[in-house]
């Protein structure tokens, strides 16, 4: 089975779990690895790199939200090579795949609601809050709780002062922040003898799995055609916090 989310649903998700939980993927002990200790796997002249702990940017607990893949393709296959986030996912030793989000497209449809992208649609902020975000209506939006020390709600603009508790602050970035999205593995075609690197973001698997692997369906950009997948196992390590 397998779930798409965007990030909107995510943010409403985790509010609704009332809980956090930093996860990070490391490689089975019977997973080849590079000496940086990326793991690595190869089919029909594509090699996959993955390092699941390589995170750094904004927001700096991305892996309380997401799980945050750091990926290197190369492509060797004489075939022209799409790359998507479609195209990838992790599947739990429960058989369910965890979707790859694309920061790339919620951007655009943010872009698309709001002309300038002023406004837009609800957006997830770091301190799992869910409000309306710089793609939204322009409507007031609230944020629920967060890590600002505890539970407080309170009417405002995106990028303007809202409250919380007793104190006025401002929201975090949204997310995709700029960071995620600059950092975030391109989509497009990779050509033969071509490479790519770039960061992949999951739905967090949380403590429901205790092993996952990582596929990437290979698929021909000129004819659609799937030709192979490439599979990297990795154990879960995760953190209860809340």
């Amino acid at each position: 089975m397998r779930a798409h989310v965007s990030w909107p649903m995510l943010a409403a998700l985790l509010l609704a779990a009332g809980c956090v939980t930093e996860t990070t993927l490391q490689p089975l002990p019977s997973a080849p690895t590079t000496p940086s200790g990326a793991a690595k796997a190869e089919a029909n002249g594509v090699l996959l790199l993955a390092n699941g702990r390589a995170w750094h940017g904004n927001p700096s607990d991305l892996e309380s939200i997401v799980v945050p893949v750091l990926v290197h393709i190369e492509n060797q296959s004489g075939r022209a090579l799409r790359i998507q986030a479609k195209e990838f996912v992790l599947e739990g030793s429960s058989g369910f795949q965890y979707s790859a989000l694309s920061p790339f497209q919620q951007r655009e449809q943010g872009l698309a609601m709001g002309g300038s992208g002023v406004y837009g649609h609800a957006s997830l902020s770091v301190g799992v809050g869910l409000g309306y975000g710089p793609w939204g209506y322009g409507y007031p939006g609230w944020w629920g709780p967060g890590w600002y020390g505890g539970l407080g709600w309170g009417p405002g603009w995106y990028g303007y002062p809202g409250w919380y508790g007793p104190y006025y602050w401002t929201p975090p970035e949204p997310l995709p922040t700029q960071d995620m999205v600059r950092k975030a593995l391109p989509e497009g075609t990779l050509k033969p003898g071509g490479n790519v690197t770039g960061f992949l973001y999951f739905q967090n698997v949380g403590n429901r799995e205790g092993q996952v692997t990582l596929q990437a369906r290979l698929v021909d950009a000129d004819t659609g055609e799937q030709f192979g997948t490439v599979s990297i196992p990795f154990g879960v390590h995760f953190v209860h916090s809340g």
